[in-house]
């Protein structure tokens, strides 16, 4: 098999999925932009994004979110321990054709979470909800990577009529939740030493951080990556604040748990569209059964995109695939508004 083309899912799914292709997926409704905007199109620095970025209160606290572009709503789910900045030049290529929404979980990023709210997958669950509902948002389609796959398809089972489709990225899976490679990382956490020993040394040293001791050879293929001011903005609210610090040892130890245990026969009843595209150089969901278990999960899968030499962080690095995957997924012909 070629795993640098798509995996096909059955003559019905494709036939299904080439239909979408021409037809497009069900039309949602339009919505306006909420909060503040960057017109055009290109790349989005730090200080791009940080004007982009407002607090949206809810019940589970005051949410980090950067808003972008204008249209149906798409929500962005980001990987651990980064934030939404990870999905910084996807959204600025998605913008001309969705509403980019794009929230830090609680416990990471710049999320002010409230007194006693737990930031478990499930809670960031009904913190999305919340979310969506403050923004005056019905449904959305979800982008994901790494523990946001996991939010993801709770909140695709938890709340369907609020997803109209998914693109998953490298996560967990029902068989490999948590993966191996983060038990380490959970047993740190417990002991809150996560951030002092491995955070913070990272943010003082971008060299080490992108070096195989680091983060960058751990869950990045180019060795340019993350970039000095990606890892600023990741990790300096956890490495400066005691507070979000101890969040982000709570976020990591709730990991420990299956969580999505059982789910797949759940996702086999949605109806929600799923694409999945997968790093098949990951290190930290490291099973190579991994992809094909969670494409296959689907009541309504729309097959599988195999990347070689991509590893677990791959949306922030070839953020061209996430655009290209998502026009497709939705119906878009490249170029035109939806």
């Amino acid at each position: 098999m070629d795993r640098r083309h798509f995996i096909a899912t059955g003559t019905a799914a494709t036939a299904a999925f080439a239909a979408d292709m021409v037809m497009g997926l069900p039309a949602a409704a339009s919505v306006a932009v909420t909060g503040p905007r960057r017109p055009g199109a290109g790349r989005l620095d730090v200080a791009a994004f940080r004007a982009l970025r407002s607090f949206v209160a809810t019940p589970q606290g005051r949410i980090a979110c950067v808003q972008h572009g204008s249209g149906p709503a798409a929500l962005f789910l980001h990987g651990f321990p980064l934030n939404g900045f990870q999905w910084r030049d996807a959204i600025a290529g998605l913008a001309a054709h969705r509403r980019c929404i794009v929230p830090d979980f609680m416990g990471l990023g710049y999320t002010e979470t409230a007194d006693g709210q737990g930031v478990a997958p499930r809670d960031q669950v009904d913190m999305l909800a919340a979310l969506l509902d403050a923004l005056g948002v019905a449904s959305a389609d979800v982008i994901s990577s790494d523990s946001g796959t996991a939010v993801a398809q709770l909140l695709a089972v938890q709340h369907p009529g609020r997803v109209r489709s998914l693109l998953l990225t490298n996560g967990d899976t029902q068989n490999d939740c948590p993966p191996p490679a983060l038990l380490p990382v959970i047993e740190l956490a417990k002991e809150g030493r996560f951030v002092d020993e491995w955070l913070a040394p990272w943010r003082g040293d971008t060299a080490l951080a992108r070096s195989g001791k680091g983060i960058g050879a751990m869950c990045y293929a180019d060795p340019a990556h993350p970039t000095d001011e990606a890892i600023e903005y990741y990790f300096a609210p956890l490495v400066d604040s005691p507070m979000r610090k101890a969040r982000t040892h709570d976020y990591a130890v709730a990991l420990e748990a299956n969580m999505l245990a059982g789910i797949n026969a759940e996702l086999a009843r949605s109806t929600v569209p799923a694409r999945v595209v997968w790093g098949m150089a990951d290190d930290i969901f490291a099973s190579a059964s991994a992809p094909f278990e969670l494409e296959r999960a689907f009541g309504n899968s729309r097959g599988l995109r195999l990347l070689e030499g991509s590893k677990l962080f791959w949306p922030e690095e070839r953020p061209e695939v996430v655009v290209e995957e998502a026009l497709r997924l939705w119906g878009i012909a490249r170029g035109l508004r939806a």
